[in-house]
């Protein structure tokens, strides 16, 4: 007993021992609990962050089948590694719906291709058929001017007067059918202009076509027999020992080689236009026909206003020849006389040649940027207004 003693009271006196030389650490309660709640605050957002963040859907879509199908691999590690395994399944549901649109938007877009390749062969089918029409028969040449930017006037151009009473002005150009070549520069001016084209020549068929298809317009130029016996008028033409009959027949053939046309005017022919009798038959078919005759004014003494106004028939007449000259000061000083006649009454009627060809188309380009800025407006004689009525 007194050995147990003894040793319970050495273990004691050990105990204390120890105790005494322990040192002890004390920690705040407020600093443990601040230290617990960052812990668990930080893996809380991890937790939230790694759950919440979906992926980039436009990246999905765009990804190809073999990356579609890595992707899901890799998120699975990464949601292993994270202890998440409802991550990896919530990432499937979106990529298999990602991938359901990017399906149905493919589709609709196939739809919308078929859509609009049926809708451009319509269009193109409409495009062919309107070009074929334009062939058979295109539209004259609009009246109205497009826009002229200013242009340096060639310094032998007068000062042109601003236009007044609505001045429209009528170039036509007489003799077509003798020259392709010539007639291209006539017809390629920037602005309407009518051609007369003579029958019965060699180009007669074709430069009556080059009129048609430039939009310009076309009129037959009927020849007719001079006061000078000795002048040819040429083939087809309106001679005095014709009855009135053989001059009706002989203009609708005429027609018929060019046509279709919009009016005729006389080739020479001062002999019939003096006489009144036969220059009023010819009023009277081209009347029968729906188209306009012009009254080219090859003699002073023209009887058209006595048969037009006896008969009943409107006309057009010329009021300058262009080119009696084919000198380019002469022929300026011609177009000024018309630009005082259009002045005064509205419109003036020009008559140029197809032979002119080197000269005139040069000068009416040269002088169309200047008076389309003062006013003037170009038009083909059908659309002049200067139609006489008895």
């Amino acid at each position: 007993m007194i050995n147990s003693k003894k040793s319970s009271s050495k273990s004691k006196k050990k105990t204390i021992r120890r105790k005494k030389n322990t040192k002890k650490i004390f920690i705040p309660a407020g600093s443990v609990i601040i230290m617990c709640a960052t812990v668990v605050a930080i893996c809380t957002a991890l937790l939230v962050f790694s759950t919440f963040v979906e992926p980039d859907e436009s990246a999905v879509k765009e990804k190809t089948p073999s990356q579609a199908s890595a992707k899901p691999a890799k998120d699975k590690n990464s949601a292993e590694n994270s202890g998440s395994f409802s991550k990896e399944n919530h990432q499937n549901k979106e990529l298999k719906k990602s991938e359901i649109k990017a399906e149905k938007k493919a589709e609709n877009v196939q739809k919308e291709v078929k859509t609009e390749q049926k809708n451009l062969q319509t269009t193109q089918k409409s495009y062919s058929s309107d070009e074929e029409n334009k062939k058979i028969e295109p539209p004259l040449k609009s009246s109205s001017e497009k826009s002229v930017e200013k242009t340096k006037v060639p310094s032998d151009i007068p000062e042109i007067p601003v236009a007044k009473n609505n001045a429209r002005l009528a170039i036509i150009f007489d003799d077509g059918g003798q020259s392709v070549s010539q007639l291209e520069k006539c017809i390629s001016l920037p602005f309407p202009v009518t051609v007369a084209v003579l029958p019965k020549l060699q180009y007669s068929k074709k430069c009556a076509q080059m009129v048609r298809s430039s939009g310009n317009e076309l009129i037959l130029h009927q020849p007719m027999q001079a006061l000078n016996l000795n002048v040819n008028p040429g083939e087809g033409a309106i001679k005095p020992e014709m009855s009135l009959s053989e001059i009706s027949s002989l203009l609708q053939e005429n027609i018929k080689e060019i046509g279709p046309v919009k009016g005729l005017n006389n080739h020479e022919g001062s002999l019939i236009s003096e006489d009144e009798a036969r220059i009023g038959e010819v009023l009277k078919t081209a009347s029968d026909l729906g188209i306009y005759f012009l009254d080219s004014r090859t003699t002073s003494q023209s009887r058209v206003p006595q048969a037009a106004m006896s008969m009943g028939y409107s006309y057009y007449q010329r009021n300058i020849f262009l080119d009696n000259t084919k000198n380019r000061s002469d022929i300026i000083a011609e177009i000024l006389k018309g630009l005082a006649i259009a002045n005064k009454n509205g419109a003036a009627i020009m008559i140029g040649h197809v032979w002119s060809a080197d000269v005139l188309p040069k000068v009416l380009s040269d002088m169309y940027p200047i008076l389309v800025q003062k006013g003037y407006k170009f038009v083909a004689v059908s659309n002049s207004g200067a139609l006489i009525t008895p």
